[in-house]
C-alpha cells in the first residue's frame, strides 16, 4: 500500500469514526428522550413519539455505515436520513446557515470519511490530480468501463 494510501485511509477512518462518535450520541438521545430532544420534536413538529423509532433507524444506518461491506450502503441510507432532517428545517423556517444546512455538513463528512477508507467508492468517483502526461479517455459501455486512445 503506498503512503498516500495509506495516509487517506487513516484520515477516512478518523473522520469516519468522529462521523460515528456524533451520529451515536444524536441516536441515543433520540432513544433516552433526554429534555432538549422533547423540546426540539415540540419546535419541529414531531410527535414525540417518533425519537424512538427515528433514533433506531439511525443506529441501522451507522451499523451499515461502519460495517465494511455495507458501508456504502450504510453513506447512502445516512444521506436520506440526514435529507429529511434538511426538509424538516426547511418546512418550519431554521435559519439556512445554522440549522438547515447542518445536515448536510454532516452528510458532506460521512462521505469524505468513506471516500478515504474505501478504495471501492475512489475508483467509482475518482478525483484525478492534475498531470502533464495525457491520460486515455474512459467510455462508458453498459457496465463496464472502455479506455479510448
Amino acid at each position: 500500500m503506498h503512503s498516500d494510501s495509506r495516509k487517506m485511509m487513516w484520515a477516512g477512518r478518523v473522520l469516519s469514526g468522529l462521523m460515528v462518535a456524533f451520529l451515536l450520541m444524536d441516536a441515543v438521545m433520540h432513544l433516552t428522550k433526554i429534555e432538549p430532544v422533547v423540546q426540539a420534536f415540540a419546535r419541529l413538529g414531531w410527535p414525540i413519539g417518533m425519537a424512538v423509532p427515528l433514533g433506531l433507524v439511525e443506529l441501522v444506518c451507522i451499523a451499515l455505515y461502519v460495517y465494511p461491506r455495507s458501508s456504502i450502503l450504510g453513506a447512502i441510507l445516512l444521506t436520506g436520513y440526514l435529507g429529511g432532517a434538511v426538509v424538516t428545517h426547511l418546512r418550519v423556517g431554521s435559519s439556512l446557515f445554522g440549522e438547515m444546512l447542518f445536515p448536510v455538513y454532516i452528510g458532506i463528512l460521512v462521505w469524505g470519511g468513506l471516500y478515504g477508507r474505501e478504495p471501492r467508492l475512489r475508483a467509482l468517483i475518482p478525483f484525478a490530480r492534475a498531470t502533464n502526461r495525457r491520460e486515455p479517455a474512459m467510455e462508458f459501455d453498459g457496465a463496464r468501463a472502455v479506455t479510448q486512445h
